[in-house]
């Protein structure tokens, strides 16, 4: 019997909205020990996922340039400076999780098979998927979540009978 989305998924989900700031999202994170959370609208509905990633890379973005490589060494001086110049101005005003979400929500259904959820999360590069059901969602199945098939040897058993 193939293993499904619902017999691994944790249902519990932390969803943070997209009306705060990224450093109170960094903070939740790391007081909840994940590495990202859905993000959801006014009214709840999730359009997106926060990840510690998406804070890194902008404050690497903030920093960094591939166009500073084509300028001198004084000019990529100056540019640097700027940049901080531009980045402690933004820091004035809070960068909300709005503006570092990926918009992108992967889903797969409650019954779909373990082992799609892996070739979707492996083909586009995913640490977590969202489970729904009837277009709600449901739950969420992470790397961790998907080791539990492996810790498993019921799970391991059933996984690779592939019936």
């Amino acid at each position: 019997m193939t293993v499904l989305a619902f017999e691994i998924m944790t249902p519990s989900i932390k969803a943070v909205p997209q009306s705060w700031t990224m450093d109170r999202l960094a903070r939740f994170l790391t007081d909840n020990e994940i590495t990202g959370s859905p993000v959801t609208d006014e009214s709840g509905e999730i359009v997106g996922i926060a990840t510690l990633k998406d804070i890194t890379e902008f404050r690497w973005n903030a920093k960094q340039s591939e166009a500073d490589n084509e300028l001198t060494e004084e000019d990529q001086q100056e540019a640097r400076r700027l940049r901080m110049v531009l980045f402690e101005e933004m820091g004035k005003v809070p960068v909300e999780v709005r503006d570092i979400m990926t918009p992108i929500v992967l889903s797969v259904d409650e019954i779909t098979p373990v082992r799609d959820i892996a070739e979707i999360m492996m083909r586009e590069h995913l640490h977590r998927i969202f489970v729904t059901r009837d277009s709600k969602i449901t739950g969420i199945v992470t790397t961790y979540d998907m080791l539990k098939v492996i810790s498993n040897e019921e799970l391991t058993k059933r996984c690779a009978s592939n019936n």
